[in-house]
């Protein structure tokens, strides 16, 4: 069993400490909360945010390093630029992980819905991010379906009005493993009221295991026109990546073995992926406390990957094409009430189709059950309408009220273009009474959801803000849970995930202070998960409950520190067994109680920062039924950013120590003890310049 966490005294200290005092940026905005740019001291969510100048001094090369700095957010990394999601959650993988947490840019989602990918984040172009806002627990009321967990929203840089002339920045960044990336950002003023801006970044990577490399090319292009009371502006985002991909490492400790680590089992394993993403948003002042933002959007995604952790390693080939518009009204009367009502609608065509190339190797059962060929090939068309409203209601000084419920209804409409059952492609049965996998015939699936919310703040003090949130989110089963199916499987028989969660906060600020303390409890049914005969099951249930806390104090005038710590408990409350063990009760795998990000900041002039970062990661079982675990680990890296006439130098070193450690530590019943070796120390310099 666990012992208890030392850093839990840590917590308790910092708590005693920050009930005296609170944030020291009282005018933050965001639009995650609300669709519209409001303070986030107006809204009972648990809200973070990373802003552009903490972006540019952790100038991460992937999106969990930014990540870290979020309580509650403990993103597992993968090989060059996956990673498993974890928001208020245990890591998320296998059946049922995907789509659990709500991933956008600029208030779009990066995928369709039902058509989720694990790594979806690499789509964005959050190297160029002006912020990034994180909802921690349950949004669906605002955003719908897959903010179950919560929402991250990549918030791409504005557009400088009027520029006179041509303006923008050159950067270049160099690390080990052959590692180079290149950011240019070029904006000018093309109208009196329209402006144009392009920011590209292109990324190459040698990968510090053996065939591990990536190559990656981002490009955004953004037009702003003011016309009357409307300003529109339009975005076009195009993502590319080309990766090697390295695979676990087997056997107990492994990730210690320096040498080992860097070894790849897998070097025929790769992932091609492209996205291609264009929208306009109509942002129109109707007077009298009236807004209206309408945002119509194209989408198109494309992959390749190969299967290398399955038996025959199939290669998988999946996309989606999809239209969607995105509607908000807000009405403000007087001081005291605030109304937004919307609408989304989507219409997707999706496709996926896994081919194996190579005699499965192994078994006689897994030969005899995974043929050569077509295991899948199908069509998807998907129908998503859902309206919503949230109301904010100001009681009175001290009181402020908030209210809101959305309806989704989406339809799935599959073809089969393969055929159907548990045969070969070309319809030869499988020993064994049948092949690995299954094909449904052509069917028509819906699912109707609810999400409301309740929320009030309460206004302590000038300083001192309680807050309290009940919200209820939900997660339709994604098109490759509902029609890939396995074995004796004609039909999954699917249902909605459900989140319920309440949470209680206080959130503060004088001018040294800042702090954000949250406790929270939720429950998830009908969650989606494997069973023991690799049959997609939606009868489980886990419970949620943690505390976290966010906190800033100026030591002095030069010296400031942060963190970001989570306490943690996610527990299964079903009554399945897996290899005779009754799982209710247990920890959840992949769910360290205890994890966050300790920052000391020294900035002696305005331009000049360093910063010493303490990683924490606390031990977890890595199996369901807690009998294996990984011991945790912690990090130190430095950073430094020098800012002087239009140049900024920067260095960072990263795991100052060189600690042997394990990004991702997992069990399984085939091999043992497995793990992606987290890279050791390295340095990386940059150098960019303005004009």
């Amino acid at each position: 069993m666990f012992k208890k966490p030392k850093s839990l005294g840590l917590i308790l200290l910092a708590i005693s400490q920050t009930i005296l005092a609170g944030p020291e940026h009282v005018e933050t905005l965001v639009v995650t909360a609300s669709h519209f740019e409001r303070q986030i001291q107006r809204y009972p969510d648990s809200l973070s945010l990373i802003d552009e100048q903490v972006l540019q001094l952790v100038n991460h090369n992937h999106i969990q390093q930014s990540l870290v700095r979020i309580p509650g957010a403990n993103v597992a990394r993968g090989n060059g630029q996956e990673y498993l999601p974890a928001l208020r959650s245990p890591v998320l993988s296998g059946a049922g992980a995907c789509g659990s947490v709500l991933t956008m840019e600029d208030g779009i989602p990066l995928r369709a819905n039902g058509f989720c990918n694990i790594n979806e984040l690499f789509e964005s172009h959050s190297e160029m991010a002006q912020r990034v806002e994180v909802i921690r627990g349950p949004a669906g009321t605002l955003h719908g379906s897959n903010a179950m967990h919560g929402v991250v929203n990549i918030i791409s840089p504005e557009i400088g009005r009027n520029t006179s002339g041509l303006s923008g920045t050159l950067g270049f960044e160099a690390g080990p493993h052959d590692y180079y990336r290149t950011n240019i950002s070029v904006g000018t003023a093309i109208s009196e009221r329209g402006d144009v801006r392009a920011d590209l970044s292109l990324a190459s990577d040698g990968g510090y295991r053996h065939q591990s490399g990536y190559d990656q090319q981002k490009l955004s292009l953004q037009h702003l026109v003011t016309m009357g009371r409307a300003d529109i502006r339009t975005r076009l985002a195009v993502t590319n990546l080309n990766q090697e991909t390295a695979g676990y490492i087997e056997g107990s400790y492994s990730y210690r073995d320096q040498q080992f680590s860097r070894e790849n089992p897998n070097p025929e394993a790769f992932r091609d992926a492209s996205a291609i993403r264009l929208y306009s948003k109509f942002d129109i002042e109707l007077g009298n406390g009236r807004q209206l933002l309408l945002t119509p959007y194209l989408r198109k995604t494309d992959m390749r990957f190969l299967q290398h952790y399955l038996p025959g390693q199939a290669l998988e080939e999946n996309g989606q094409e999809s239209a969607g518009l995105r509607s908000r009204y807000l009405f403000v009367g007087g001081d005291d009430l605030e109304v937004v009502m919307g609408l989304d609608a989507e219409f997707t065509h999706g496709y996926l189709r896994e081919i194996q190339q190579r005699l499965t190797e192994g078994s006689d059962f897994l030969q005899a059950t995974i043929p050569v060929g077509k295991h899948y090939d199908y069509q998807v068309d998907t129908y998503s309408v859902s309206p919503f409203t949230l109301m904010t209601w100001r009681v009175s000084d001290i009181l402020t009220l908030y209210g809101g419920i959305r309806f989704e209804s989406v339809q799935y409409d599959y073809n089969n273009k393969m055929l159907s059952g548990r045969t070969a492609e070309d319809g030869t049965p499988c020993g064994f009474d049948g092949c690995r996998f299954s094909r449904p015939e052509d069917r028509k699936d819906r699912f109707h959801n609810w999400s409301p919310k309740l929320g009030a703040t309460f206004q302590l003090s000038a300083n001192i803000q309680l807050f309290s949130n009940m919200a209820w989110g939900y997660r339709i089963p994604q098109a490759t849970e509902l029609y890939r199916l396995q074995r004796e499987q004609t039909v999954a028989e699917l249902d909605s995930e459900q989140i319920s969660s309440i949470e209680l906060g206080v959130r503060g600020f004088k001018e040294r202070f800042s702090y954000e303390l949250v406790a929270y409890g939720m429950r998830k049914r009908n969650v989606i998960f494997r069973d023991t005969e690799y049959f997609n099951q939606s009868n489980g249930e886990t419970a949620h409950r943690g505390v976290e806390l966010a906190l800033g104090y100026a030591l002095a005038q030069d010296w400031r520190v942060e963190t970001a710590s989570s306490y943690a408990e996610h527990r299964y409350r079903d009554q399945r067994a897996l290899q005779g063990v009754l799982l209710d009760g247990h920890l959840v795998d992949s769910a360290p109680r205890v994890f966050g990000s300790y920052r000391l900041q020294w900035q002696p002039r305005q331009e000049m920062t360093a910063e010493l970062e303490w990683l924490q990661q606390g031990r977890y079982y890595t199996d369901p039924q807690n009998q294996h675990e990984y011991s945790g680990h912690n990090l130190w890296s430095l950073r430094t950013r020098w800012e002087f006439d239009r140049w900024a130098l920067s260095a960072r070193l990263l795991n100052l120590t060189n600690k042997s450690y394990a990004e991702r530590a997992d069990y399984s019943s085939f091999v043992g003890e497995r793990y992606f070796p987290g890279e050791p120390r390295s340095i990386y310099l940059s150098v960019s310049s303005e004009w």
